[in-house]
């Protein structure tokens, strides 16, 4: 399984059921996909993190149940669910999150799971994977198509090079598991050992899994053009989280989101495009005029 080649998943609705012995390959391929670039727009939990956040007393002030009322109320197709914010992962607890969203004519485009790979203690190692795995089981539940996954940051000591090679075991490991279920693994560009296109595509063409990809953050680059850079990654991309900033060599700028959207354009891509706002400003107010933006620019 781990040989497998990445197959050109996503050209069409059987074409590549019957290649699961597929020949192995020296590095995937970007996705290919038929048809028109498509997208359906999102909204990710992240977004509302001081409001989410469950460590906060005596309660946080939102609850998943409302950020999914929320996200009803604006132009959104589907929510985002980061794992930082659930109470419980009880069957009864997420069939409930899902039936909610159904109710209120929401997909669950995925989840997202803050794990760490890099580690290089064999028992933390382990249970890092067991909780990917776990969340890629939580994510098949409410429905969703994809697991945002971290790879991590080299700890002292360590190199870059043998915390890759842990973290290509680790990816094909959860990978194996995620076929089971049809959930897709993305791979975000969040800094550590993702910090940059290079280091992004030293991972993602090294995974041979066809329920692997990148989950395109369109804020983490923080190079000198994080634009060219991002492009380099877009032919990989199975989920997007995009920002209302981008940082350009540490300093931040209002994103040009209609370049961001050419961009995906460019690659054919066809998935969700999740608004994840971490700007200055209160979500509340504004995240629905960043939502209509998004909406136009994605019709």
């Amino acid at each position: 399984m781990r040989q497998t080649t990445r197959r050109k998943f996503l050209t069409g609705a059987l074409a590549g059921a019957g290649a699961a012995a597929a020949s192995t390959a020296s590095a995937i391929e970007p996705i290919q996909r038929s048809g028109r670039p498509h997208m359906r727009l999102s909204f990710a939990a992240y977004s509302f993190r001081q409001y989410l956040d469950l460590r906060r007393k005596p309660r946080p002030e939102m609850t998943l149940e409302d950020f999914i009322d929320f996200a009803a109320a604006q132009p959104f197709d589907a929510v985002e669910l980061t794992a930082y914010y659930f109470p419980e992962t009880s069957a009864r607890y997420l069939a409930r999150l899902k039936g909610r969203c159904t109710r209120l004519g929401l997909d669950v485009s995925g989840s997202a799971v803050g794990n760490n790979f890099c580690v290089t203690n064999a028992s933390r190692m382990k249970e890092q994977i067991a909780d990917v795995k776990r969340w890629i089981e939580h994510t098949a539940r409410l429905g969703g198509k994809t697991l945002r996954v971290f790879a991590g940051t080299v700890e002292k000591g360590d190199t870059e090079e043998k915390a890759r090679a842990r973290c290509l075991e680790a990816f094909h490991e959860v990978c194996e598991h995620a076929a089971q279920f049809g959930v897709y693994v993305a791979l975000e560009n969040h800094g550590g050992i993702t910090a940059t296109p290079e280091q992004m595509l030293a991972l993602v063409r090294a995974v041979k899994s066809e329920w692997f990809g990148v989950n395109w953050d369109t804020g983490n680059f923080r190079t000198a053009d994080p634009y060219a850079d991002l492009a380099l990654i877009a032919p990989y991309a199975v989920n997007v989280q995009i920002k209302t900033e981008i940082h350009r060599a540490g300093r931040n700028q209002e994103a040009d989101l209609k370049r961001l959207v050419a961009m995906l354009r460019a690659v054919n891509y066809r998935g969700y495009v999740a608004l994840e706002y971490e700007a200055a400003a209160d979500p509340k107010t504004a995240v629905p005029k960043h939502a209509a933006t998004l909406r136009e620019l994605l019709a």
